[in-house]
């Protein structure tokens, strides 16, 4: 049902109590080749606009496409991470439909016989282990790019033009492509969050993919259907194309289950449609009616010849995994000591690999943990961005703590310094400099300070004569709220203490 004011959303506790969700997610992963998928022109990001084509990636008349042997081996070590069977024969095949930023008016994919099929990946949620069915991981080739000029939304809708980008046309593609995932109840958005999330840190750790989302290198399409609680059947399904954050996926799938229900507790029925993602409202809106497969007309491409990997080259590249997500959490909360909630919450939020690569860089386990889920987590979603794309990287988070550490600024000071480190104004160093935040430790300022504290609270001083040491709290706050937050605390207790006892 939509109203005036948009669809009607049911609560969230109330859709769990009638529906069951099921979930389906499509990962496109963008490989860092240095050539397109099948030709030689660069597959770099960026670059002027149609400067990285050549006539087989404008599918002009006559031209021959090759498949890139390198795609082809990242495709096999994708699918052997995420557990599945690789193919001993399998072939391309042209896609048809139509598309402005699809230049060949076909796309080349694989439809019945994928590289790669029949795999799992377990991803954690809140201490319970869901099993995410594989069905297929297969390869194919990017769109170009439409830009729509003109226009409010960015979207053709109301554009007076619009311009076409043919760079991306033709960058392999790996898409991965999950069974139904059902049973995940309340938790089903988290789920899917934790499966794209946990899925770009195997693509990172493979090698094969920088794994952007705010780049376009990796691009979740989530489907949502409902079905009457206990009914054991799937609803029809909308697919959410192009959904670019982990914290955007969970927010699609909450979003869509609210609305399925609306729709479905007026009566009314699910079109199977594609839907767009609006990451400044958090909705989603019509986009075309779904198409299924046979609609595209599949053929098999009769300029590429099959592929056939050997079953040795396949072992050979099974030595080249890196390790099992699950055994890397377990030695990474040993070797850090972390609890099992403070490894969940590191999970959950999507700070795992961040934390670990500013150990790398320096800084304590524990350090790196309280500065990436707190201070940087909190900003990251007063932004509404995820805080891997807040813009501070884990190289200058371990600055600012070896800055901590080495007592040049303190916790709060180190708080201004990110706010430096967000607007651009240097190194962690520099910006200390710069902005005068270095701690004061020089005993004539501080005991100026401490002296005149305790001239103005002569009642606290007597309470710290009479013992009473914890009295010293009320001082040192006096002299750190009189010196900005700059005076090293510790050593301030030091001289209450030594003026007083």
């Amino acid at each position: 049902m939509t109203t005036a004011t948009g669809p009607t959303l049911v609560p969230f506790d109330d859709v769990l109590a009638a529906y069951d969700p099921a979930l389906g997610l499509e990962v496109h992963v963008e490989l860092n080749t240095a050539t397109k998928m099948f030709c030689g022109c660069p597959a770099a990001f960026g670059g002027e606009p149609n400067t990285h084509v050549c006539p087989t990636c404008l599918g002009l008349p006559g031209a021959m496409p090759v498949v890139n042997g390198k795609a082809v081996e990242s495709a096999i070590r994708i699918g052997l991470a995420l557990n599945c069977e690789i193919a001993e024969w399998c072939r391309f095949a042209r896609k048809n439909y139509f598309y402005p930023d699809m230049p060949k008016n076909f796309q080349t994919s694989q439809y019945d016989e994928p590289i790669c099929f029949d795999g799992w990946l377990d991803v954690e949620v809140e201490g319970e282990t869901f099993r995410v069915e594989i069905e297929r991981a297969h390869m194919e080739e990017d769109t170009g790019k439409s830009l729509h000029v003109g226009g409010a939304t960015g979207r053709i809708h109301g554009a007076d033009h619009s311009l076409v980008d043919y760079n991306r046309a033709g960058i392999p593609l790996i898409e991965i492509v999950t069974r139904p995932i059902v049973g995940a109840g309340a938790k089903a958005p988290a789920v899917a969050r934790a499966y794209v999330s946990q899925l770009r840190d195997l693509i990172v750790a493979l090698g094969v993919s920088e794994a952007r989302m705010d780049q376009g290198n990796l691009r979740a399409d989530v489907n949502l259907s409902l079905a009457p609680k206990g009914s054991g059947v799937l609803g029809t399904r909308t697919e959410t194309k192009n959904v670019n954050s982990f914290r955007s996926v969970e927010r699609a799938v909450r979003y869509e289950m609210q609305r399925h229900a609306g729709v479905l507790q007026a009566g009314g029925s699910i079109l199977q449609e594609t839907r767009h993602w609006h990451e400044d409202t958090g909705v989603t809106t019509s986009g075309r009616e779904k198409s299924d497969a046979e609609d595209y007309r599949y053929f098999p491409e009769p300029d590429l010849v099959p592929v056939a990997p050997s079953r040795e080259w396949v072992e050979e590249l099974r030595g080249t995994l890196p390790e099992n997500p699950l055994a890397r959490r377990a030695r990474l909360q040993a070797d850090w000591g972390f609890t099992d909630l403070e490894m969940r919450d590191a999970v959950a939020a999507g700070v795992l690999g961040l934390i670990e690569e500013t150990v790398a860089a320096g800084a304590a386990p524990q350090a790196a943990r309280k500065w990436w889920l707190s201070e940087l987590g909190r900003r990251a979603n007063d932004a509404g961005v995820d805080v891997a794309d807040l813009g501070v990287t884990p190289t200058q988070v371990a600055a600012v703590q070896a800055l901590v550490d080495a007592g040049t600024v303190n916790d709060k000071l180190a708080r201004q310094v990110f706010d430096g480190l967000l607007a651009g104004e240097g190194t962690p160093e520099e910006i200390v400099a710069a902005r005068g935040l270095a701690v004061v430790s020089d005993d004539g300022a501080l005991g100026a300070a401490v002296d005149a504290a305790i001239a103005a609270n002569p009642d606290v001083a007597d309470k710290i004569r009479d013992g009473k040491v914890q009295a010293a709290g009320a001082l040192i706050g006096a002299v750190m709220k009189e010196m900005k937050g700059q005076a090293d605390a510790a050593r301030v207790r030091e001289l209450v203490l030594e003026k007083l006892t």
